[in-house]
Formats: structure tokens, C-alpha cells, sequence
């Protein structure tokens, strides 16, 4: 049953991503709930609710993002608090959801461990998801309550709202994010072009053909996670030797793990734009980081309205 609350909102942070939290309370004019999220001496999570939340429509922010396993298991401690403590309804806000890539059995004898982290989450006692830009949208299936999936798309949209339609195409870095790429080049109202690549391992990626003409255009490789860089190195190199006069590329989700960023900036690469689902880091020239503290902002503030979220992206 989905609960229909009329109670105060609430806002509440994890460790995870303050600052993007601090943000969203900003736009909805309010102050973060007051909690008490910290280790015990031996590592484990201590959590305390510092103000009253009975009744409330409560809404925790919290990304599962690396530490992903701290961050996760911080998460579910954090529910269970508010179930405790009697709030009237815990909506779950994840800008950035880890394990999304394991969506599926990719091999023999291997775990789908996004399903495994939205029964957790549930359990716990979650009535409600939020989140931006899953890896897969067939995710959403996963959860038995309620999910928002929320798009970053409205914030590239604006960052190249000034670029010469004549002059720009989407890219598309795998026959997986074609629909997502589509749906942003129809928004620009430009060309798409397809990569075919094969990932012989995680984290690494052969490009094979561009399916399209780049020559002389400004080419946006669209996709939603960026980790290792792997991938985006391979399609951005092989678009600029196919004739592409720029390169960029918009990823919602920013991981960067490893050398990722000293391999973009080698790159053809000219700028890659990225958001605040994970904490913002110094990342050098070639980076940019784009809020999307409204877009959540702005689904809270429907939600716990009770007004269309969907009416946000049309």
C-alpha cells in the first residue's frame, strides 16, 4: 500500500554527498534534519535521529557511491531509524545508485546484485525511491515500491543550448544507450551516430565502427556513467580520427576511479561534463561539474505534493 502523507517534509542527510543535499534544501527553502550519522570506535554505524520525525514525510539523501558498501550499509541503518521512529513515510533519495551495473547474469554463476540492493532497501523499510539516471531502466522493476527515475538531461541540454545545431551530433558509446542518446538528440534537435564496441573485460572497451558521419561536426558522447574512462577514451579517439573537428562528452554519473582523469586529459577529450550525484572533487580543466539540486528539488517538492513528476521532463 502507498502511504499518502500530509505531514511536514523533512530533509535528511547521509555522509555520502552533503553538499548536493545542502543544495537541495536550499531550492525547497529549508534546513537539513538534524542526525547524528557517525562510527563507533571498532567502524560500526551509529545513527540517531535528533528531532521528532513521527508522522513526517521524510526524505533521506544518500548516494551509494564509493565507499559504495559504507555508503549502502549507512543507507539501510538510516531507515531502519526512521521506521523506528515512527515517520509517516521514507522516501529514499540515491542521486547516483550503486551495483546498477549488475543488472543482469552477464556469465554462469554470477549474482544480479542491483536486485539484491532494492530488496535490501525495501526491506529495510524504504516506502519510496528516487533517483537519477539508472544504468538500466528496467531497475526500477526490481523495487516492489515505488520508483522515481529522474533524468539529468534538462542540465546538458541548457550547458549546450548555445552550440550550432548544424555543427553538432550525439554520440551514442554502445548499442545499450542508444535509446537514452536518442532521446537527447531529438531534444537537440541534431544527428545520433552508434559506436559498435565489444568489452572483452570489465572496465575495457574495443571500438570497432562509428555508424554514422562526424566528419567535421562537434561530436557529444552522451552516456550515463563514466568510471575507469576506458570507454569514453576508446570512442572519443576513434570519433576525432574519423574526422570529428571536437569532442565532448556528458555523463550524469562522474566516478572517475583510478587514472581516469590524467587518461582524459591526454584524451581527444575536449570537456567532459558531468553532475553533483557524487560528491564534487578537483578535477582538473577538462572537467565541468553541473548541479542537479533543482531537478530533485523540484520532484520533492511534487512528490510530497502530490503533484506529477513525469510533467517535469515533458
Amino acid at each position: 500500500m502507498i502511504k499518502i502523507v500530509n505531514g511536514d517534509l523533512c530533509i535528511f542527510s547521509g555522509n555520502s554527498n552533503v553538499a548536493l543535499a545542502q543544495k537541495i534544501a536550499g531550492h525547497l527553502n529549508m534546513e537539513l534534519g538534524k542526525i547524528h550519522v557517525k562510527r563507533f570506535a571498532d567502524g560500526e554505524i551509529d545513527v540517531q535521529i535528533l528531532e521528532s520525525v513521527r508522522a513526517h514525510d521524510c526524505y533521506i539523501i544518500q548516494s551509494t557511491c564509493p565507499p559504495t558498501n559504507e555508503n549502502l550499509m549507512e543507507l539501510l541503518i538510516m531507515v531502519d531509524a526512521f521506521k523506528r521512529a515512527s515517520a509517516g513515510r521514507i522516501n529514499v533519495v540515491i542521486p547516483y545508485f550503486g551495483y546498477a551495473r549488475a543488472d543482469r547474469k552477464a556469465a554462469a554463476r554470477v549474482p544480479i546484485t542491483a536486485k539484491l540492493v532494492s530488496n535490501l532497501i525495501a526491506e529495510a523499510g524504504a516506502d519510496r525511491i528516487m533517483t537519477l539516471d539508472l544504468h538500466a531502466g528496467q531497475i526500477q522493476g526490481f523495487f516492489d515500491i515505488p520508483v522515481d527515475h529522474l533524468r539529468a538531461r534538462s542540465v546538458f541540454l541548457d550547458y549546450f543550448k548555445d552550440f550550432k545545431r548544424d555543427d553538432l551530433v550525439v554520440i551514442s558509446p554502445d548499442v545499450g544507450g542508444v535509446e537514452r542518446a536518442r532521446k537527447f538528440a531529438a531534444r537537440l534537435d541534431v544527428g545520433l551516430v552508434i559506436i559498435d564496441k565489444r568489452r572483452p573485460k570489465p572496465n575495457e572497451a574495443v571500438v570497432y565502427n562509428v555508424i554514422g558521419d562526424v566528419k567535421d561536426k562537434v561530436a557529444i558522447i552522451f552516456d550515463d556513467i563514466v568510471d575507469t574512462a576506458g570507454t569514453l577514451i576508446s570512442v572519443a579517439n576513434k570519433i576525432k580520427e574519423a574526422g570529428a573537428r571536437e569532442v565532448y562528452a556528458a555523463c550524469s554519473h562522474g566516478l572517475l576511479s583510478r587514472n581516469a582523469v590524467d587518461k582524459i586529459n591526454q584524451s581527444a577529450i575536449k570537456k567532459l561534463i558531468i553532475t553533483d550525484s557524487l560528491p564534487i572533487r578537483d578535477l582538473g580543466p577538462k572537467v565541468e561539474t553541473l548541479s542537479v539540486s533543482y531537478i530533485f528539488a523540484d520532484a520533492i517538492k511534487r512528490n510530497h505534493d502530490g503533484r506529477s513528476i513525469g510533467d517535469m521532463f515533458n
